[in-house]
């Protein structure tokens, strides 16, 4: 099997997933470090994880990881993405599982740039009619 790669975004995250199936480099590197130096909170590592052991995949893949932009939580959904899309184009009987769990929808919700004349994006100053 050749280099897999695919794209996940979650709000300003992008990541950039590469999968090769070797027998001495397995784990998942993430921007250069392991996967739980870079995410030490188990929840948002267990969120990267998922779409593996949802196709009983964990052990199989050297997995190497480019992520940027936005915050921890959506970088992992970002990583979770592009590797479900990943185990997709490895095997298509994979789609079916993943996309029951919603994995391979993107989620298209963004932060709501700021308006002026007000706080943030919607609320306002109180209103004084005196």
């Amino acid at each position: 099997m050749e280099l897999i790669n695919a794209v996940g975004r979650r709000k300003a995250a992008v990541a950039r997933v590469y999968f090769k199936k070797t027998e001495d480099k397995k784990g998942i590197k993430i921007n250069g470090r392991d996967l739980h130096e870079y995410f030490p909170i188990k929840d948002i590592a267990q969120r990267v994880m998922d779409p593996l052991t949802t196709v009983e995949k964990a052990d199989e893949f050297g997995i190497h990881i480019t992520v940027a932009g936005g915050g921890l939580k959506g970088q992992a959904e970002a990583i979770r993405m592009a590797i479900s899309r990943a185990l997709v184009k490895i095997d298509a009987d994979h789609r079916k599982p993943l996309k029951e769990k919603h994995y391979l929808t993107r989620d298209a919700r963004e932060v709501e740039r700021k308006k002026f004349g007000k706080r943030k994006a919607r609320k306002s100053s109180q209103f004084s009619k005196r």
